[in-house]
């Protein structure tokens, strides 16, 4: 599908919108109710202060809510509205859900540092770090509704209550929907901040932990859904980039003139790492691409071979000096020296690609003048929600205006901004010709952010009864911050522990990759409890049993797989179950899977797998189940199927055909 799209910016959208639009106000402002048919008010009031609209209200019923999260299929643009529109006390099948500016000190929940408002959809953080934000915005909208419906009846608010879209008087049983109340809508001079008791009890919701449609799943089996590829501008250009697969070669191009001698080749642009093309439509960009002949330089990345790296990596975990300390609980060293027995186990985690469904792509339309941007974009958002383009244009963040599309996957990679300050970049230089710039897969593929390769080094001590006393595990690889998540195990009773990270370098680009360094590390974590286990002679749970002893929430979905797997129950020869705990951003998990091993060819089939998780309140039942089937695949296409290379520094992978 493909749309034709009308740059409007924020104030347009307002003024031109039917309705009321309820706006929260912050930093001590008043609230507001605007009609949106008053274009003087609304403009008046948007260039007086920084609003916050959550809702926006029709006299006919229709509720419109604001999701500040992408939507890549984790299901944001119905878990966050149904927060809302549980404390809205919203009827759910007259709302409307639509993407909210980009505006992180508006629409931004809490950042990592005190007092700073992000807007990211990663860490998985989306629901968690706006569930509170989005109950109170509900609550607050539905205290407009009372106080208003109050005035006009001339009754006391407490008299008053919500149910489904209506205001109802509890003394004379009169009602009135939210949509009747638009034309005498009224704010209070303060809204109440509503603590936790004064929200609404979850015994009482009928939204939240209930299983609701996803919003968007009609629109993206009907076609009508828009991604950030379907975007279609009056007079657009389309550009690629020759990107090579030697991670920070520089290129020199030899045959320019012949290039811009194609039919449709409208400019040639040179950047550090790439040549840029920008061509009338995307058939001729991608056929001059071929054409390029390019010098490329050596790199960082020169040299390196990834399947050959790893006894270097051994001998930097053996040497004496300590890498940047991680976890340090107790007395590892001590408990080593009066250990019964000691354990030692490495192991080995390749490049991942992020391979996510939709290629990156992104549309940037600069003003003639240069002083303005708009941008259309599927992305994660990120620190900066502008995504660099305005600094690649040099102009402030509020002069661009970015239109968060839908997103096909994501895990990670779209928290970077590359492919759209590249854009950027050409769109510049064709002011005011809007630019679609897009990534093909083999592009992503050979120039992509992996993954970190790493070694696990793990070491663990046993007492005589053998009970897990001490336990250390040095992690080498090229970023730490990518690699070392996952490795304090706060929910084992180990009494002494340690963890560092020991760097190497190559110069491959490096990305978050579905819960960072969770993976690499919990496997060699897990495994190596399994291996003590074994030699312990203990069944695998039940030594899992003994170290939750102070952890009864993480026993507890231990104890639930176990339940659901027959853990215990004779197995088909030929079989064997396995199992796993994880925590990740304060959920729990128990894994449990049963498979096979062909002894012939090496080759393992999974044949069943059980989780068990504790992830809170949740908010959508069919979502969470969707999401662990989901990282319960790539998870084991991780293990399995997934492997980046690198010969000379060169990425060997190109496409699916060679990247199962």
């Amino acid at each position: 599908m493909s749309t034709t799209i009308q740059m409007i910016n924020r104030r347009q959208f307002l003024k031109s919108s039917s309705g009321v639009a309820l706006f929260i106000g912050i930093s001590g402002m008043l609230p507001i109710a605007i009609s949106c048919k008053n274009k003087e008010e609304v403009q008046a009031q948007l260039e007086k202060h920084p609003l916050t609209a959550w809702v926006r209200l029709s006299e006919d019923g229709q509720i419109i809510i604001y999701n500040p999260a992408a939507e890549m299929g984790q299901g944001s643009m119905t878990s966050l509205p149904v927060v809302f529109a549980e404390e809205m006390d919203a009827d759910w099948s007259m709302v409307r859900v639509e993407f909210s500016p980009q505006e992180p000190e508006i629409y931004g929940s809490e950042g990592w540092q005190p007092g700073s408002k992000i807007m990211l959809s990663a860490g998985s953080r989306v629901t968690k770090s706006n569930y509170t934000v989005m109950r109170q915005a509900g609550a607050q909208a539905r205290y407009v509704l009372l106080f208003t419906a109050s005035k006009h009846w001339n009754v006391p608010l407490v008299d008053l209550n919500t149910e489904n879209g209506f205001v109802i008087n509890g003394k004379s049983n009169d009602k009135i929907s939210y949509g009747a109340l638009v034309p005498y809508l009224q704010v209070p001079s303060t809204l109440p901040d509503f603590t936790e008791e004064q929200l609404k009890n979850p015994k009482d919701f009928r939204l939240i932990g209930k299983v609701i449609p996803r919003y968007e799943i009609p629109a993206k089996v009907n076609g009508t859904a828009q991604f950030a590829g379907d975007i279609r501008l009056p007079n657009m250009l389309y550009g690629v980039l020759e990107r090579g697969n030697l991670h920070g070669a520089k290129p020199t191009l030899q045959n320019e003139s012949e290039i811009l001698a194609m039919e449709g080749i409208q400019k040639i642009i040179p950047y550090d790492y790439a040549i840029g093309i920008l061509a009338t439509t995307l058939e001729q960009a991608l056929s001059a691409k071929k054409q390029l002949k390019i010098d490329w330089s050596t790199s960082a990345a020169t040299g390196f071979n990834s399947q050959e790296i790893y006894p270097a990596y051994e001998k930097i975990a053996s040497q004496s000096k300590r890498g940047e300390e991680i976890v340090n609980i107790g007395n590892v060293e001590q408990a080593f020296r009066k250990a019964a027995k000691t354990y030692t186990a490495d192991f080995k985690n390749d490049y991942v690609y992020h391979a996510q469904m939709e290629p990156l792509n992104s549309v940037v339309q600069v003003a003639e003048d240069l002083k303005s941007a708009e941008v259309w974009v599927g992305s994660q958002q990120g620190g900066d929600t502008k995504l660099g383009v305005p600094d690649v244009l040099g102009i402030p963040p509020e002069a661009v205006n970015v239109h968060l599309q839908y997103l096909g996957g994501g895990f990670g990679r779209r928290t970077m901004t590359d492919f759209v300050t590249e854009c950027a970049v050409l769109a510049k230089e064709m002011a005011p010709r809007p630019v679609k710039l897009l990534w093909t897969r083999e592009d992503d593929v050979t120039y992509g952010a992996f993954r970190p390769l790493s070694l696990q080094r793990l070491k663990a001590s046993t007492d005589a009864q053998g009970n897990i006393t001490g336990f250390s595990h040095c992690v080498v690889a090229e970023n730490g911050n990518l690699a070392t998540s996952g490795i304090h195990n706060a929910y084992y009773d180990i009494p002494n522990q340690f963890a560092e990270w020991r760097e190497a370098s190559h110069g491959i680009r490096l990305k978050h990759w579905r819960a960072v360094g969770h993976g690499p590390n919990k496997f060699a974590i897990e495994c190596l409890i399994d291996d003590i286990a074994r030699d312990q002679k203990m069944d695998p749970v039940a030594l899992r049993r003994k170290l939750m002893v102070q952890a009864p929430r993480a026993l507890a979905t231990l104890e639930k797989a176990v339940e659901m797997s027959k853990w215990d129950a004779p197995i088909e020869t030929g079989r064997a179950k396995g199992v796993a705990f994880l925590e990740r951003s304060g959920t729990l998990s128990t894994g449990i899977c049963e498979l096979s091993v062909d002894r012939t060819t090496g080759k393992i089939k999974v044949h069943r797998f059980w989780s068990a998780i504790d992830a809170g309140v949740i908010v959508q039942p069919d979502n969470v189940i969707a999401q662990m089937e989901g990282g319960i695949v790539m998870g084991m296409s991780s293990v399995l199927k997934e492997q980046i290379t690198m010969v000379d520094g060169k990425v060997q992978q190109t496409n699916f055909d060679n990247y199962p």
